[in-house]
């Protein structure tokens, strides 16, 4: 029986209306949660607007696809033992270059553990290694940019070292990896960050495709391998450059030759003689490098994919495994030595900044020393001359010190609404509860750094823009009485810079 015209109108428009209602809702909800932005050129600062458009999604998908297949991969090759969870710690010593002893073992694993772990290890190199095709991280080529990540208490820490980045007159693209929804705020990533040319990422919509349980220590890989860039400049949430990294860092060595350059903590390698073993490499003496600090990493994706994705293996299997073996305990122990592990195993070329850093602080007046909240990072491109003309400040030559490219303001968190709380090192305060600079030594750093700016002032101004301006936009300040995060930091703006 044939069926009423009428009904077949009105079956075509109920049909339209839930289509076009399906298409509304999908545009105003995906592009600001999943989608990963375009790189923008070298001219002038343009905010992430539009919608998602087919290469977005593209990308997207393929993200997924290649997590799923990474995801078995990993776990099939996963460690054949028992996790190590409980050893003697090793000491944490500063790095002294002419301290040539063998690295010292502090784990205690027998031989039948160590053998499974170097067996599974040997598998998951092997896949890699055999067909690179197979496992090839996804990227735009061609494009650059910043990754970090953040989300809770650390997204007013990221949005000043933005705006301190901008201060450069960087244009570079951001990706701000966030762990799951519930980190998602809405006037921050979808207002205040893409006009600073920044954008979220929601980490868990791409890990959907093969659930895994990723912990915070754990998401710095995990946010270089799903960033869009070809390039990246990964940043902690609370780094921020002094000059303009765009062309400078990129463009030029040590970069262009070996697509991936580390940072230096302050302490000398504690990695267990055991990773050596398990991986087949030959185990260095202690002063062959300092230890990684890795707020600031720069890493190309197009050179260094097999090192991003052994990285990957290490701090997935790392809280019960490549941890311990990387740093058996001491000062910093995450994912930190997984880069530089992870290049060397392949032998990938890589470059580590001599030049150690120097912590940042002011003067403590009743006991003396140093009340240190940041770590100044030295100039790669500087410090690799150096290395060309054959000098090393670290052995001891005389020589111009590079200049600070990088302040990591990592202890405390310089978060508006908590700086002025008692910690354990108060930046803003002396020791006698008056209101002090916070980076005052050394002097000669801090000089040469603020020659031509007063770089302090400059981040302060960073601290009370975002304090003031954005006081009712994060989720984490809303139990606060209004008025109190931007009252408190004009306060100490007044007595210390007016």
């Amino acid at each position: 029986m044939a069926i009423p015209r009428q009904y077949l109108r009105l079956r075509t428009v109920l049909f339209a209306v839930v289509l076009t209602a399906g298409v509304v809702w999908f545009v105003s909800n995906w592009p600001s949660k999943i989608v990963i932005p375009h790189a923008f050129g070298h001219g002038s600062l343009e905010p992430f607007t539009g919608p998602a458009t087919s290469q977005t999604l593209d990308l997207a998908k393929s993200q997924q696809r290649f997590w799923q297949q990474l995801h078995e991969l990993v776990e099939r090759h996963g460690p054949q033992a028992m996790p190590i969870v409980e050893y003697e710690k090793a000491p944490t010593e500063g790095f002294d270059p002419k301290d040539s002893h063998p690295l010292q073992n502090y784990l205690a694993v027998d031989l039948d553990d160590v053998s499974g772990i170097k067996i599974a290890h040997a598998r998951f190199l092997a896949a890699l290694t055999d067909d690179p095709l197979a496992f090839r991280v996804p990227y735009r080529p061609g494009t650059r940019g910043i990754v970090s990540t953040a989300g809770g208490a650390y997204l007013p820490v990221l949005v000043i070292s933005l705006r301190m980045l901008r201060r450069t007159g960087s244009t570079l693209p951001m990706e701000v990896f966030l762990a799951d929804e519930d980190e998602y705020e809405q006037e921050i990533c979808d207002q205040v960050l893409p006009e600073l040319n920044a954008q979220c990422v929601v980490l868990s919509q791409i890990l959907t495709a093969s659930p895994a349980k990723i912990e915070k220590y754990q998401f710095k890989p995990f946010a270089m391998l799903f960033s869009s860039f070809e390039e990246i400049l990964f940043l902690d949430a609370d780094a921020f450059p002094l000059q303009k990294p765009d062309q400078l860092l990129f463009d030029t060595e040590p970069f262009r030759t070996t697509g991936l350059v580390t940072w230096p903590d302050f302490w000398r390698l504690s990695v267990s003689p055991l990773f050596y073993e398990i991986t087949g490499v030959e185990a260095p003496l202690r002063n062959l490098r300092q230890s990684t600090e890795s707020g600031e990493v720069l890493l190309s994706k197009k050179t260094h994919g097999q090192t991003l994705l052994l990285v990957t293996y290490y701090n997935y299997w790392g809280p019960g495994y490549y941890y311990p073996l990387l740093s058996q305990g001491a000062a910093g122990e995450g994912d930190k030595e997984t880069f530089v592990a992870a290049a060397t195993v392949l032998r990938a070329p890589f470059y580590q900044v001599s030049e150690r850093l120097v912590a940042l602080g002011h003067r403590k007046s009743q006991e003396g020393g140093l009340a240190g909240s940041a770590m100044a990072q030295f100039n790669p491109v500087e410090d690799y001359q150096l290395h060309e003309n054959g000098q090393s400040r670290l052995r001891g030559d005389e020589a111009t010190q590079p200049g600070v490219f990088f302040i990591h303001a990592n202890f405390p968190k310089f978060n508006p609404a908590t700086i002025f709380d008692k910690h354990e090192v108060n930046p803003a305060f002396t020791d006698e509860g008056d209101y002090t600079r916070a980076w005052t030594i050394p002097e000669d750093v801090v000089g040469r750094y603020s020659e031509n700016e007063d770089v302090e002032k400059a981040f302060w101004s960073e601290v009370k823009w975002t304090a003031c301006e954005l006081e009712d936009k994060f989720i984490t300040w809303r139990d606060r009485p209004r008025g109190s995060i931007c009252d408190g930091v004009v306060k100490y703006w007044q007595h210390v810079f007016e």
